[in-house]
């Protein structure tokens, strides 16, 4: 497995309107995408404007192609909430309870 880390900063009070645009918007382009496992956002307890969104993959080339293919579409529909680019990092999956991998597996 496989998952692609990005991290944004919204714009200030932004941060909710920025989640639900990702559950409204970029959930469904990321459902119908091949590989793709599950996303979880995340914001920041100490300042509100930090979002992490980790996107879930079957396979590396399935993250891969998702980024060329749509992931210029989605940061247009973003824009306006975000105050700078996202920060984008990607990482092999060694451990994962909620979807029962282990370092053992994922080797």
């Amino acid at each position: 497995m496989y998952t692609r880390v990005v991290e944004i900063t919204s714009k200030s009070g932004k941060a909710r309107e920025l989640c639900n645009t990702i559950d409204d918007k970029v959930l469904p382009i990321l459902k119908k995408q091949a590989g793709f496992v599950d996303e979880t956002v995340l914001v920041s307890d100490t300042d509100p404007n930090q979002v992490l969104a980790s996107s879930f993959w079957n396979e590396k080339e399935d993250a891969e192609r998702y980024q060329q293919e749509q992931y210029p579409k989605i940061h247009e529909m973003l824009k306006h909430l975000i105050e700078n680019e996202p920060t984008i990092r990607t990482f092999d999956v060694q451990t994962s309870t909620s979807h029962q991998i282990t370092a053992r597996k994922a080797a």
